[in-house]
């Protein structure tokens, strides 16, 4: 039961990883000079899928703010957080990644 316990909580964190990676990779796309909020949420999307499965990629959001002086653009995943193998509770699991906006003067 113990080692079950521990895989489980490792594909948790796995699962978190992972998500948590595609959206910062995500803002950093979005972020670029000449890209936008929309590219950076189907980055997302299509690096979640590639790694864990298209079906955790569901809620996918974008926004720009600012940081101090720093405009910065942010991509939220609400996901899936496993309990029993990849069966979980829907959208238990919130991540966020931010990238600072990319000018070119």
């Amino acid at each position: 039961m113990l080692a079950l316990a521990v895989v489980q909580l490792a594909l948790a964190l796995h699962v978190r990883n992972t998500v948590l990676d595609a959206a910062a990779e995500g803002a950093r796309y979005a972020a670029l000079a000449g890209s936008g909020e929309q590219a950076g949420v189907a980055r997302t999307r299509d690096l979640i899928g590639m790694a864990i499965s298209s079906e955790f990629a569901g809620d996918v959001s974008a926004y720009r703010t600012s940081i101090g002086d720093v405009p910065v653009v942010a991509i939220t995943v609400r996901t899936t957080m496993p309990v029993i193998g990849l069966i979980g509770l829907e959208h238990a699991l919130e991540v966020t990644g931010h990238a600072a906006v990319e000018t070119v003067d």
